[in-house]
């Protein structure tokens, strides 16, 4: 975790600003990744650099801020971003092609497990803004509950694992899948309350 232990250190010395414009070049699709990058801000939580609630705020922030700068991006200039250079190394026509094909069979739901999918994020915002399939509005309600679902996540096993780093290094392998599992759980939530709100309603009917 050589990756890790540079971040804490970066972060340890310059706080909050540091960690926000790292997030925001993730969302721009540098190969920095996102969950280390979350869990060292919640180290140097740990470890007495910064407050942690502050932390999971100012994080919050800059995943939705690098995610939604990608998505208006898209929605903006469309397809004549795969033709910028960078965009171009991120998403090649055939990528392009793929997500496109992807959101014919899923719809709006790959927003949401976009955030799970390491390494297709920023390619599914970039799509998401450029087909024009969804509002700003939506897309933002979609990415936003599954962020409040993984940054946090992410922060806080940081914070109680800043003096514990084997197990740190254990449960960050272990993190995405435990992440499924939440991910699936609030939607069986949201689920059974619209089942039950349904139920209500039709019995006043």
């Amino acid at each position: 975790m050589d990756l890790l232990e540079r971040l804490i250190t970066v972060f340890a010395e310059n706080g909050y600003a540091a960690v926000f414009i790292a997030l925001l070049l993730c969302g721009a699709g540098i190969p920095l990744p996102e969950d280390i990058t979350l869990v060292a801000g919640g180290v140097i939580a740990g470890l007495g650099y910064a407050n942690v609630h502050t932390m999971a705020a100012v994080t919050m922030v800059g995943v939705l801020l690098g995610d939604a700068a990608m998505f208006l991006l898209g929605h903006h200039f469309g397809e004549h971003m795969l033709q910028w250079k960078p965009i171009a190394l991120l998403m090649p026509p055939r990528r392009y092609a793929k997500m496109q094909e992807k959101f014919e069979r899923y719809g709006n739901r790959l927003m949401f497990f976009a955030r799970f999918l390491p390494g297709m994020r920023t390619a599914v915002y970039i799509t998401a803004g450029a087909t024009h399939r969804v509002s700003f509005w939506r897309f933002l309600l979609l990415d936003g509950t599954a962020a409040l679902i993984s940054v946090p996540f992410w922060v806080y096993l940081g914070y109680f694992g800043a003096d514990r780093r084997e197990w740190l290094t254990t449960w960050i392998h272990r993190g995405q899948s435990s992440l499924w599992i939440l991910g699936c759980i609030l939607v069986l939530i949201l689920l059974v309350l619209w089942w039950r709100r349904r139920q209500r309603k039709s019995r006043t009917q």
